[in-house]
């Protein structure tokens, strides 16, 4: 057996530590097994491929250790074997070792290239190495657009029996992806498999090589070890039958005679198209259940584009394997194997009509603009769907003085009016932007504009639902505020207004005038059923508000990120504000995407009875610290249970509610480990190496909060271009004095009006 360095029984050691947070694992007794559609009609597995692979190098004794503090208590340990030439067994995801080691580095010159099923392949194969020779080998991770932090943190190359010994697992699952290639360099699979099994326990075997396991299936067959036959690729071939895996499929009688199960990649079930959407699901499920067979799904991972049907929420696509009308699958194979904990016991088979505590307060951001173009009609009536309580109306105004709900005051960034008006593009420094803007153009004209679905993540190729990119039509406030009063789902609205300084003085528009006025003619000042906010990172929009002695929420939006705020500070914001809305850096800070730790600026206004609302909860794991394993529900419980925030405001409120609604925030001191906040700071402190410092973000203080007064609005200026410096107004100045020059298409805008007609 490979003996541990201290380095790295110290490195689990301080993990299990660090993560102390997570208590210990234990199925919600809620979870009706009578429910499951499984095979035996028990929940399915959660089998962690590699352990934590998706945080963790793959089958790191650290990553393995993670998967069993954060999943169920049933949780199985996933070993791809690989044999060294003294017959050892490892657990490495490749038959090659450089992709996901350090190998290469130590043994340059040790690279051989061989046949494997009759491809030639490169690499530094274990059956070129001792296990001996393997000890100073570093695992690292070997998935690119994941942390490469931890690859000098010498996590070693484990064995089988270093697994099962030293953790012993709930369950073993051995794969055996290769078994005719090390048959080829004369070791046998198959007696290291026999061997094996005699001294530790091994649930599952796997293998997509039938002469493999009908090799052992006799001296399995009276031991509880399973045999899983694995489908690869449905075009591939299956090198002991020469036939394709596609060909297999539809013989399962002849597969269950030497396996007592299959594992299929998740396509397998529910194929998708060439765009990514999903296809009606297949039989497979049922087919294999007929059989006696029962039936696993691989290839699940939080930090990969799926399918679009799931907007980007991991358990939404694993309740779709496992809690459906027709079928689950008996497990799922996962290197995020926390989410297929939770989706299994807390989301699953929930009560479609059960509302959840209401904390925390779901409030909208654009509607549900992870789904559709923001602050349009279908955002936000998708938000209702989703079971948003809080509707948000960002206002803009129009050239002609029409209140509308739009996520930025300039158009090219939502819409489609870079086509339309590039005669209007101006430069505005009092914006810090240039563009084409809404009070250049009359509401009937914007009217006529296509809404643009805003890709945050477009660099990671992370686009969001391409069906919905120009759907849904722009909402004026009033109609907006028709919308959220004829919603009995709906508890209120928050009315954002910024630039509405600039607006008065420059553009001699009163938005906070025509936002009382719409409140006024909707009947909103008139009942007290739905809750009003009023929302605004400008103090003195705040304190005119105040001023009309309107029974309105008013939230102060502190725009940058903070670390503390002093006490004079939090007095005077209570003069003006009724709560607050900050960003998640404020609540948890991060470095190179990992936490570093936790301010207790929420208690701290929390404390002076101010409510706090955190921005922005997005599902796309581009957007969640490392700490957060790519999954927004961990996400949303830290923020909730951890930090106690009273709101989220969020581009997929269904998220938010769904997250409310699930079973294991009920169940108090047995609250199980994957509904446990997460430890600010336990993944980095695990790394050696540590990244560099940053400046802490600023204390607020009184000078943060203190606006001038509120200008009066000022006579609207008679121009056509909106500049406000009277009418034919030339072309704005650049600083250097040059005439900027606007000629159809404007040159120093051009990259974002391609980019605006490529999303058309």
């Amino acid at each position: 057996m490979l003996m541990l360095k201290p380095s790295t029984s110290t490195t689990i050691f301080l993990l299990l530590l660090r993560l102390s947070v997570f208590s210990t694992a234990q199925r919600s007794a809620q979870n009706n097994t009578s429910l499951w559609k499984t095979l035996s009609g028990d929940p399915p597995l959660a089998i962690a491929r590699g352990g934590f692979s998706g945080i963790f190098p793959d089958s790191s004794m650290t990553g393995y250790t993670l998967a069993l503090i954060t999943g169920l208590p049933d949780m199985i340990l996933w070993c791809d074997v690989q044999l060294t030439s003294d017959g050892a067994g490892i657990c490495f995801p490749e038959l090659t070792l450089n992709n996901g080691s350090d190998i290469g580095g130590l043994f340059n010159e040790s690279s051989n290239t061989y046949l494997v099923n009759g491809v030639s392949r490169t690499g530094w194969f274990s059956v070129d190495f001792t296990l001996d020779a393997l000890i100073n080998v570093s695992l690292t991770q070997g998935v690119f657009s994941r942390s490469n932090l931890f690859d000098h943190s010498f996590f070693q190359i484990v064995t089988v029996e270093d697994v099962a010994r030293q953790l012993k697992p709930p369950g073993l699952w051995l794969n055996v992806q290769h078994d005719a290639f090390f048959s080829q360099h004369n070791l046998s699979m198959r007696s290291y498999v026999i061997s094996t099994s005699r001294h530790v326990i091994v649930n599952y075997i796997s293998s997509p090589e039938v002469n493999f396991l009908r090799s052992i299936v006799t001296r399995f067959k009276p031991s509880p070890t399973k045999l899983i036959f694995r489908f690869l690729g449905q075009s591939d071939i299956e090198p002991s039958t020469n036939q394709t895996y596609g060909s297999l499929l539809k013989n399962l009688t002849f597969i269950k005679t030497f396996a007592s199960g299959i594992l299929v990649p998740k396509t397998y079930i529910w194929p998708v198209d060439k765009n990514l959407y999903l296809m009606p699901h297949t039989s497979v499920v049922l087919d294999a259940h007929k059989e006696g067979l029962e039936i696993f799904a691989s290839d699940f991972a939080n930090d990969v584009p799926f399918a679009y049907d799931y907007n980007y929420d991991p358990v939404a696509e694993y309740l779709n394997f496992i809690d459906n009308d027709n079928f689950s699958v008996d497990g799922v194979l996962s290197d995020f194997p926390i989410t297929p904990s939770e989706a299994i016991d807390c989301f699953s088979h929930m009560d479609k009509n059960n509302s959840g505590p209401a904390i925390p307060l779901v409030i909208s951001h654009e509607g549900s603009s992870g789904e559709y173009p923001g602050c349009t009609d279908l955002a936000y009536k998708q938000a209702i769907s989703d079971g948003a309580d809080i509707l948000d109306c960002p206002v803009q105004m129009s050239k002609d003085g029409t209140p509308f709900c739009l996520g930025s005051i300039n158009l090219i960034e939502r819409s489609t009016a870079a086509q339309s008006f590039s005669d209007l593009v101006i430069n505005i420094p009092e914006l810090n932007a240039e563009g084409i803007f809404s009070f250049s153009v009359n509401w009937s004209d914007i009217q006529t504009l296509k809404p643009v679905i805003l890709n945050p993540y477009s660099e990671a190729f992370l686009d969001r639902n391409p069906r919905n990119k120009n759907a849904g039509s722009f909402v004026a406030l009033s109609d907006f505020l028709a919308l959220a009063n004829n919603a009995t789902s709906i508890s209120g609205v928050v009315i954002r207004i910024e630039n509405a300084s600039y607006l008065a003085e420059k553009q001699g528009l009163g938005v906070t005038d025509a936002v009382v006025d719409a409140l006024s003619k909707a009947g909103y000042n008139n009942q007290t059923s739905k809750k009003v906010m009023i929302q605004s990172s400008n103090s003195a929009v705040l304190i005119k508000l105040k001023d009309g002695k309107n029974n309105y929420e008013l939230v102060y939006e502190v725009e940058e990120d903070i670390r503390d705020a002093l006490n004079s500070t939090i007095l005077d914001i209570a003069k003006f504000a009724n709560s607050l809305v900050i960003n998640k850096n404020s609540v948890y800070t991060r470095n190179i995407g990992f936490l570093t730790g936790a301010t207790d600026v929420v208690s701290k206004l929390q404390a002076f009875k101010l409510p706090v609302y955190v921005q922005l909860f997005r599902n796309e794991f581009f957007s969640q610290a490392w700490d957060f394993f790519s999954d927004a529900y961990v996400e949303l419980n830290s923020f909730v249970v951890g930090a106690g925030v009273d709101g989220v405001i969020t581009d997929f409120p269904g998220t938010a509610n769904k997250y409310r609604r699930n079973r294991c925030l009920t169940l108090g001191k047995d609250t199980p480990s994957y509904m446990t906040p997460v430890g600010p700071g336990s993944l980095l402190t695990v790394s050696v190496t540590q990244p560099p410092a940053l400046a802490p973000s600023p204390v607020l203080d009184v000078a943060d909060v203190t606006e001038p007064p509120f200008p009066s609005v000022a006579a609207k200026p008679n121009s056509d271009n909106g500049t406000g410096d009277g009418a034919s107004a030339p072309p704005p100045q650049q600083p250097s004095g040059q005439v900027k020059l606007v000629a159809g298409i404007f040159l120093s805008n051009i990259a974002i009006i391609l980019a605006t007609v490529l999303l058309i």
